[in-house]
């Protein structure tokens, strides 16, 4: 897969005006509703609240910038230009057809034209795509895209392997069933050897 820019990134697709917490608590009460419980007895009348926020931080990454975490770049590296690479990042997402969470890790490997970033930055970049409803194809399309335009990279490298609690909790019920997703841009794509070191090197992860 070509890294790119997915169309739900293009302003034509951006969300409408957020709704309050009032209504997002109430929205959560007709769910509750709707299973089939009393939103409004004991054990469920703070449930509203606990959701919101709970959903507050499972899409922080809405109101993050993953550009602005890579603006800040080092140039004294004494001459590195090889694989910068971070394995096991940890990735709790959720998917965007049933709201259903999508956990696993990513790997991601760049190469550096003549800066490199702090290396949190990158684990802050997964972070802030896997805070939002997502499909996993999309999500490491998007760790790419951003490394490369931000950093200038020579070419980037990001496979993701994570379960759809949406496969293993609902549907078909498969519980071992794992989805892996690669991304390879620029000198990851047209280098073969590259592109092998880096699978090795996840492979040892």
């Amino acid at each position: 897969m070509d890294a790119k820019t997915p169309a739900d990134l293009r302003p034509e697709t951006q969300a409408p005006a957020r709704p309050s917490r009032e209504e997002a608590e109430e929205a959560v009460r007709t769910l509750i509703a709707w299973a089939g419980d009393n939103p409004a007895r004991e054990g469920l009348i703070d449930t509203p609240k606990r959701v919101a926020k709970a959903w507050e931080e499972w899409f922080s990454g809405y109101k993050a910038d993953p550009a602005k975490e890579l603006s800040r770049t080092f140039e004294d590296v004494q001459g590195y230009d090889d694989m910068v690479m971070l394995t096991n990042i940890d990735v709790e997402s959720h998917c965007e057809h049933h709201i259903a969470p999508i956990i696993g890790v990513a790997h991601v490997a760049y190469l550096p034209r003549k800066n490199v970033v702090g290396i949190s930055k990158i684990a802050r970049v997964v972070e802030i795509f896997s805070k939002r409803l997502q499909t996993q194809e999309t999500m490491t399309a998007q760790i790419a895209d951003i490394i490369m335009e931000a950093m200038d990279a020579r070419g980037v490298a990001v496979l993701i392997d994570a379960k759809h609690q949406c496969m293993t909790t609902r549907g078909v019920h498969h519980p071992n069933v794992s989805t892996i997703t690669t991304t390879f841009a620029g000198e990851f794509k047209s280098d073969d050897e590259l592109r092998g070191r880096f699978m090795r090197l996840v492979e040892r992860a």
